[in-house]
């Protein structure tokens, strides 16, 4: 049975006010991939949601999802709230300064009374947190009259009526449908279409140039300011960003399949949520919580691959070694032991400063952990960490302010996160960073670098290209994808 968990705040009207039946069924996926699933629906289910990792390997990301068919959402735009209904009610509502957004999502999850047997515990809603949902969180609100290029909902989270489970291990998929009481049970159609070999392709072509809206002697002047910001005692460091654009006409999926393919990572995705869709290859989680017990893996301190493995093993050892990156990996480390100890106890770090290396990049990475208080709730476990301190500095607070005074325009989804939040509290929210943003047949992508006193505003500016080097070759390759 899934059950919702208990320690939720709900409101007393409104627990339990659509009952879900879960039922599941299992089929053999040995000819069957994510990808190829998700092109067999997508055209018959419109607004579906795919997440895969690269790693296979473990049991634990050995899952690929797909969610099918919305059924619920929770949006928000502005400080108004939509909600939306599995028998299509929707109701609209202003967020208060006196309300939080946690509970409003609680109240609205309680409102679910999930029953049935469901092995696969994946259960709940997915969806985004623009990094731009900070005002929510924090007293901190990123607008500032700045340029808004993406104009998309600031909180995004939907619930599917089936999602299906991809176990790589045992080549084994389950599909689970949420059937609302008085709807009937449709699976049967849904492995119809699985079982069909038609797939649909479409072209993908660029129009002009990759553009961005600042140059190179702009971005170093950013960066300077950021750097006199470090040195006034301001802050330790501060993430700025940069954002690029590129028109394109035809199938944007052509592109995550191809930077699925040069940046494989641990968080792949690709949601369409009808007129604009997100996808990208996060190598960063920025919350994960799994039986009461949450964790962030802060990523801080970087070096560019050079093709040639032996070079690149001698780098990671400099990376070790360098002060700069390993004083920029200590600060996020720490500002995530502050994060979780806001709602955990038992708070440490798992591992510190493994060397993880990726197709264009070798990144610092460690893990920090703690289990959640029984007196506070997953949901914010989650936004008290929100955003990541590698996406914005320390302390966190007077960066965000300094960021939203320095960059040039609002981030939108760069720099929030993506991933899952379930009936039963787990969650798992990855990083939107190596992420594309496709809205209006123009793709955006950002990326930033962590800066201190000792920053170097050239190189800094060459790191924020290195690290968006696997997104545009992905571009280039997507033209080229005839299939």
């Amino acid at each position: 049975m899934m059950t919702i968990a208990k320690d939720l705040p709900y409101e007393e009207d409104g627990r339990g006010q659509y009952s879900i039946i879960v039922k599941t069924k299992n089929l053999l996926a040995d000819l069957q991939t994510p990808v190829g699933i998700y092109l067999k629906v997508r055209d018959i289910y419109p607004e579906s949601a795919l997440l895969e990792s690269s790693d296979y390997h473990g049991g634990e990301n050995s899952y690929s999802f797909i969610g099918i068919s919305p059924i619920a959402r929770f949006r928000v735009d502005n400080d108004e709230i939509t909600y939306t209904y599995p028998d299509n009610a929707t109701k609209k509502e202003k967020l208060s300064d006196q309300e939080k957004l946690t509970d409003k999502f609680n109240a609205f999850i309680h409102q679910f009374d999930v029953q049935g047997e469901n092995k696969t515990n994946i259960n709940g809603f997915f969806g985004y947190t623009s990094y731009d949902a900070i005002r929510y969180f924090e007293a901190v609100d990123p607008r500032n009259n700045k340029l808004n290029n993406s104009d998309i909902p600031e909180f995004y989270y939907i619930l599917y009526r089936f999602i299906l489970v991809i176990n790589h291990l045992k080549n084994e998929l389950t599909i689970v449908e949420n059937i609302v009481e008085g709807s009937v049970e449709k699976t049967s159609e849904l492995e119809a279409i699985l079982t069909n070999n038609n797939i649909a392709s479409y072209n993908f072509e660029t129009i002009g140039n990759e553009q961005t809206m600042i140059t190179d002697e702009e971005h170093q002047e950013m960066i300077k300011k950021g750097i006199a910001h470090c040195k006034r005692g301001d802050v330790f460091q501060i993430v700025l960003s940069r954002c690029f654009t590129q028109k394109f006409a035809g199938d944007d999926f052509k592109v995550y399949r191809s930077l699925r393919s040069i940046n494989p990572s641990p968080y792949l995705f690709y949601f369409d949520f009808g007129s604009f869709r997100i996808f990208g290859s996060s190598p960063e989680t920025h919350c994960k919580i799994t039986k009461g017990k949450a964790y962030i893996d802060p990523i801080a301190g970087t070096y560019f691959r050079t093709g040639d493995d032996e070079k690149d093993r001698i780098l990671s050892e400099d990376l070790l070694k360098d002060e700069k990156e390993n004083a920029e990996h200590v600060m996020l480390v720490d500002l995530a032991r502050n994060d979780l100890s806001r709602n955990c106890h038992d708070v440490k770090v798992e591992f510190y400063k493994n060397v993880q290396f990726y197709s264009h990049v070798i990144h610092l990475v460690s893990r920090v952990s703690g289990i959640v208080n029984q007196d506070r709730n997953n949901i914010s476990v989650f936004a008290d960490t929100f955003p990541a301190g590698t996406l914005s500095g320390a302390p966190k607070v007077r960066a965000m302010q300094l960021i939203r005074d320095i960059e040039k325009q609002m981030r939108g989804v760069y720099g929030g996160c993506i991933g899952y939040i379930g009936f039963n509290g787990d969650l798992n929210q990855a990083i939107t960073i190596r992420t594309f943003l496709s809205r209006n047949n123009i793709l955006y992508y950002q990326a930033g670098g962590g800066i201190v006193s000792k920053s170097n505003p050239e190189t800094e500016v060459m790191e924020v290209k290195n690290k968006l080097g696997a997104l545009t070759k992905a571009v280039k390759a997507a033209v080229e994808l005839k299939n």
